[in-house]
């Protein structure tokens, strides 16, 4: 049993080590992986986003974005929505890394 669950620790950390917020903004919503609307305050948002410049900073599942220039390297398709209801998930643009990270925790899964 311990030999089980050692194996099943080891699984998912490598799992969620793998998923870097590498994303790619679609043009329509069925190609999306996720639809997202971007709120005007901090306190409406799921998640607080900070816009890396480099594909190295991206973090795993912490709201550090890297925008990839091609489809085929985001691990992550989303498309912004013009209305909150329409939208999986409400973000909102920090101007400071350190701000990024989820404000409602049970929606990361969205992004894995």
């Amino acid at each position: 049993m311990k030999r089980i669950l050692t194996l099943l620790s080891l699984f998912f950390l490598t799992m969620f080590s793998l998923k870097a917020q590498k994303v790619y903004s679609v043009d329509a919503p069925y190609k999306a992986d996720v639809k997202v609307f971007v709120v005007d305050a901090e306190y409406k948002a799921d998640l607080l986003v900070y816009k890396v410049d480099a594909e190295y900073k991206a973090g795993n599942n912490d709201g550090k974005w890297y925008f990839t220039d091609a489809e085929y390297k985001a691990k992550k398709k989303i498309y912004f929505t013009d209305a909150e209801y329409k939208a999986d998930l409400k973000i909102y643009f920090v101007n400071a890394e350190y701000k990024a990270g989820w404000k409602n925790k049970s929606k990361m899964h969205i992004m894995y």
